[in-house]
């Protein structure tokens, strides 16, 4: 066989074997890619996004638009081949897996994860909202969950309504953490509670519960990687108590990204007037019960499906600003918010069309 020949053989051999070992060897890498996104004031299979009872709502006109992001399984093992094809795609994005799912999580933990923080970010838009409007809604400090196999266990219950510890009353979820950690490992910690099941029955019967009790815990010593500290294995969150029902309809979303976009939805609906004058907005963000928009994960990928989908403006968490503009779709504006206030006076200039007045977001240098 000529030299030549054999030359290109085994080039072509030597190619298709780091082709064969592209597609079979796996990467420790996930994939991000635009999702859909869907208008908080219209519908999604069939039936309205927002679903208001008990006050006057008015009509609305307008995109007010959610995004979201697609992302690879947490047991899909991805291949050189498809890595490098994601690290070439302008509209993916290739990320170290841990980044998606860090510490082992297995996608049934990362899904109940993410439905939680979906259902806390759409009662924080309520809350946000109302509170907006200057709408009164009565919050308290609950039991969120209880860790398997730690002190709390059947001493407390989700849902336990937390009215002070140590006989310190308890106004935020953040003071729960304060006040037992001012305590040692192996000291008692007393909680002063209305049980779960009493204030369900107070809320049927739209009263306040009343009946309190206390419960005394040993605390244990916290074993995460974090400072040591004396723990009871328990988080706390908020419920709240609206004065009218508001119902998001919208499955198979997780996550607490949208809550910006509902809590401007629900204004929207109970205001009269157009909030948006007819554009297209769409828009990312955590919020919380004072109205503070917060960071999300995977803007570039939402800026992309929003224009896609044919967004004109995009309302962007300011810390998420810098990254989101070093690769603007074309013909998206960029728009800074930090709370819900930001956001209404941006709307404001864009339905009136004064947008030389808005906060636009800039890359940093």
């Amino acid at each position: 066989m000529p030299r030549r020949t054999a030359t290109m053989l085994a080039s072509t051999l030597m190619l298709i074997a780091l082709l064969c070992a592209g597609v079979f060897l796996p990467v420790p890498y996930s994939e991000m890619s635009p999702g859909p996104t869907v208008n908080t004031l219209g519908e999604h299979d069939g039936e309205p996004v927002l679903q208001i009872s008990g006050h006057k709502t008015y009509a609305t006109d307008g995109h007010l638009n959610m995004t979201t992001v697609r992302v690879t399984s947490a047991d899909y093992r991805m291949n050189l081949v498809e890595a490098v094809y994601g690290w070439l795609a302008h509209d993916d994005r290739v990320v170290p897996h841990d980044t998606l799912y860090p510490d082992g999580k297995t996608e049934e933990q990362s899904t109940q994860e993410n439905a939680e923080e979906f259902s806390q970010s759409q009662e924080s838009a309520k809350v946000a909202a109302l509170k907006e409007l200057g709408v009164p809604v009565r919050s308290w400090v609950i039991v969120a969950t209880v860790v398997k196999g730690t002190p709390a266990q059947g001493r407390l219950h989700a849902g336990d309504v937390i009215k002070a510890v140590d006989g310190t009353a308890v106004k935020q979820p953040s003071d729960v953490a304060k006040l037992v950690t001012k305590h040692k490992p192996g000291q008692d910690v007393v909680f002063t509670i209305v049980p779960a099941k009493e204030q369900a029955a107070a809320e049927k019967a739209n009263k306040r519960a009343t009946a309190t009790k206390k419960v005394t815990i040993t605390t244990a010593e916290s074993d995460d990687t974090g400072t040591k500290r004396a723990i009871v294995g328990i988080s706390a969150g908020t419920d709240h108590t609206f004065p009218f029902t508001i119902d998001i309809k919208l499955a198979d979303v997780g996550g607490p990204s949208a809550g910006l976009m509902f809590a401007l939805g629900i204004y929207d609906k109970l205001t009269p007037g157009s909030l948006t004058g007819g554009k297209f907005v769409a828009g990312t963000g955590t919020i919380d019960d004072q109205g503070k928009v917060g960071p999300i994960g995977g803007v570039e990928m939402k800026t992309v499906g929003a224009r896609d989908k044919g967004a004109q403006y995009f309302l962007t968490p300011a810390d998420n600003c810098a990254a989101a503009a070093k690769d603007t779709p074309s013909g998206l504006t960029l728009v800074k918010v930090n709370t819900i206030g930001d956001a209404l006076n941006a709307l404001k200039d864009i339905r009136t069309g004064d947008t030389a007045a808005l906060p636009k977001c800039a890359a940093k240098g």
